[in-house]
């Protein structure tokens, strides 16, 4: 055997070794000849670096640590589950989806909610190039260097049926026993211990240094799928996808069930939780899904969940404690959150002494008041909360919480919407709790666009208390912006000259650049057109607000809060003092397109879809952000997605970009 072949065998050899003791528990030699094996490897690799290649078993373990970690699109969004709590939930879940499908009975795919961490791993020709954090859905952080320090997790998929690209979603999560004899081990060396498996998951995967990450006893199950070529490769069912994983060497819980009824989904809820405590990892529910893709399809999505499946959720570990106090934060958006002080207590591992109230009216209905015994759980097994009052154990001189009328941060008048239940803080562009949220809106791309002035930078910019409020943009200096980290001279003078070109923008991207309750970018643009000057708008009455077009009385209220706190017009006076010119678009009506709805999809050879919805704006156009009966045209560009399936689907006219500008002529 030559030592190429040698070198060949003992990545086979390791691989197959590997599967056996991190995915299957069943190892099949002693360590020690393992060892041995993978010492051969290095050796080899040693003498001819040339050989290695991204699946190498000996590249688990990255190199040097990432300053940060670069940003990845999911070309399939990683969606969230809609939660059940209740029976009668469940039953209205099974109800929609028979109605939905007009059929009698529904197949489902039952396996368990695990709680760790969700991932999408990337494979290309059956290699492992790229793993992605789930982030906001649309897009998350690139963990591949970490991810290949997980054993469980092949670089490289076997058998003979591989896709050309497989998008395999699923948990990094810590089985119960290693997470123990991490903490054993963390505690003899005197160091930190971490709450629970899954905040030592997270934590570990989001190491910068993927060589801490190798350290870390992290495990990997597969249950979902994202980006697939070629989409023939799809089985027909859930349940032969999750086969489909195990033949390709992927690890895939074997909990699960396909389940043919209400009463097999309930004894499955019911089965899974009896043996909850049993089993060697953590999980907080079990999830349905229906069986059948072609079923999937035909039932779609609603806003950012499928209609196809459902989460249900075991009840969370709950916990009886004394409130101390009531204080109120106020959140990135001005939101005035109610938050009980209470006595510590231990709920599902976890010291608690803060839960949250939500808000005014949820006090009133659960009557909760200072000094009271309370339930407090973690909702959701995260964020703590007080459940209910143990009225039995009310004291005699209870307290009741009274909601502040001034923010406690800044001192502007707190508003409460007739329609919302949610109290804030009107001094949006004033706050300091919110002020990196209104900087990252006032400089965003649909606003005053200032190209550079990202999170990383506001974040600076606040922490060295160079900028409270927007207008403070304008008076700043290139010597404070050259001392910010990871900033230099060029990156100085870039945002800098951004910052000054911002200058020069119009009316409607101003007004929204405020960051004004329920004004988006459409009702800033009729702002503007109706009152043709800022000051106008300023001065505007609540019964002047509702003449303008699409503005209801939520809106004006907003409106007239927010221009009524001294602290917001001092800074808007400021920043039209700072040398803005402001103005105001006409539009062109255009016949063809005056009225029309429109959707935009794919990428466009000549306009972004940006350039594109304003262009059909202008000449009177509505665009709109999903397809349905109502739309007139949805323009395609490459790369079109599921809007234009279902465009021709509904029988929709599809056209491209050409055809859209000879419309707007």
């Amino acid at each position: 055997m030559s030592l190429a072949d040698r070198y060949a065998f003992l990545q086979s050899e390791l691989a197959r070794l590997e599967h056996a003791y991190y995915v299957l528990d069943n190892p099949i030699v002693p360590d020690s000849e393992y060892d041995h094996l993978y010492r051969e490897l290095l050796d080899i690799e040693l003498a001819h670096p040339q050989w290695i290649t991204p699946a190498s078993l000996s590249q688990r373990v990255g190199g040097s640590a990432l300053k940060e970690f670069n940003s990845v699109t999911h070309v399939v969004p990683m969606l969230s589950l809609n939660n059940a709590f209740e029976e009668t939930e469940l039953i209205a879940f099974d109800r929609r989806c028979r109605e939905g499908l007009r059929i009698s009975q529904v197949d489902y795919a039952g396996e368990l909610k695990f709680d760790g961490l969700a991932i999408s791993l990337r494979y290309e020709g059956g290699i492992l190039v790229r793993a992605a954090t789930r982030g906001d859905g649309a897009s998350g952080e690139d963990v591949t260097a970490n991810i290949k320090t997980i054993h469980a997790i092949p670089l490289k998929l076997i058998g003979e049926n591989i896709p050309e690209v497989l998008e395999v979603r699923g948990e990094v999560f810590m089985y119960l026993k290693d997470f123990q004899k991490m903490n054993q081990q963390a505690a003899a060396r005197g160091e930190k211990e971490f709450a629970n498996p899954r905040n030592a998951a997270a934590g570990s995967l989001r190491q910068l240094d993927s060589k801490i990450t190798a350290k870390r006893p992290l495990s990997f199950f597969a249950y979902g799928l994202g980006a697939l070529e070629p989409v023939s490769w799809l089985p027909s069912t859930h349940e032969q996808l999750l086969n489909a994983y195990v033949k390709l060497g992927l690890p895939v819980c074997t909990e699960r069930r396909v389940l043919k009824s209400v009463e097999e989904i309930l004894s499955f809820y019911n089965e899974i939780g009896a043996k909850r405590d049993a089993l060697p990892y953590d999980i907080d529910g079990v999830v349905y899904k229906v069986n059948s893709f072609a079923e999937q399809t035909q039932l779609g999505f609603v806003s950012r969940a499928p209609r196809f499946a459902l989460a249900h959720k075991f009840p969370a570990q709950e916990a009886l404690t004394i409130v101390l106090g009531i204080d109120v934060q106020v959140g990135r958006t001005g939101a005035i959150t109610p938050v009980a002080r209470l006595s510590p207590v231990e709920v599902g591992g976890v010291t608690v002494t803060n839960a949250t109230l939500h808000n005014e009216d949820e006090i009133k209905r659960k009557d909760v008041r200072i000094g009271d015994t309370v339930s407090v759980r973690r909702a959701g097994d995260v964020i703590p909360e007080v459940v209910s009052v143990v009225l039995e154990r009310r004291p005699v001189h209870t307290r009741q919480f009274v909601m502040p009328t001034r923010c406690p941060v800044c001192d502007s008048h707190i508003e409460r919407l007739a329609d919302e239940a949610i109290a804030r803080c009107s001094g949006g562009l004033f706050c300091q709790a919110q002020r990196k949220q209104a900087l990252i809106h006032f400089a965003h791309r649909r606003a005053l666009d200032i190209e550079g002035l990202g999170e990383k930078i506001v974040d600076q910019l606040v922490d060295q208390n160079l900028v409270r409020t927007p207008a403070d943009l304008y008076r700043l200096g290139f010597t404070a912006l050259a001392n910010l980290e990871r900033m230099g001279e060029k990156s100085a003078d870039n945002l800098i000259a951004a910052i000054d070109q911002s200058r020069k923008t119009t009316l409607a991207r101003f007004i929204f650049a405020l960051g004004i309750r329920h004004v988006g970018e459409t009702t800033a643009k009729d702002l503007a057109n109706h009152y043709q000057s800022m000051h106008a708008l300023m001065e505007a009455q609540l019964d002047d607000l509702l003449m303008v077009k699409d503005v209801g009385p939520v809106v004006a209220d907003s409106i007239t809060s927010f221009m009524e706190e001294p602290h917001n017009r001092e800074v808007i006076e400021q920043l039209l003092a700072s040398g803005m010119q402001l103005s105001v678009e006409e539009k062109v009506i255009s016949a063809a397109v005056a009225g029309k709805t429109f959707v935009l999809t794919g990428t466009f050879p000549m306009l972004t879809r940006d350039a594109a919805k304003d262009l059909l704006e202008k000449a009177g156009a509505k665009v709109a952000g999903s397809v349905s009966k109502k739309t007139d045209y949805v323009v395609a560009g490459t790369d079109a997605g599921s809007k234009l399936t279902k465009a021709e689907e509904l029988g929709i006219a599809v056209i491209d970009e050409a055809a859209m500008l000879e419309l707007l002529k």
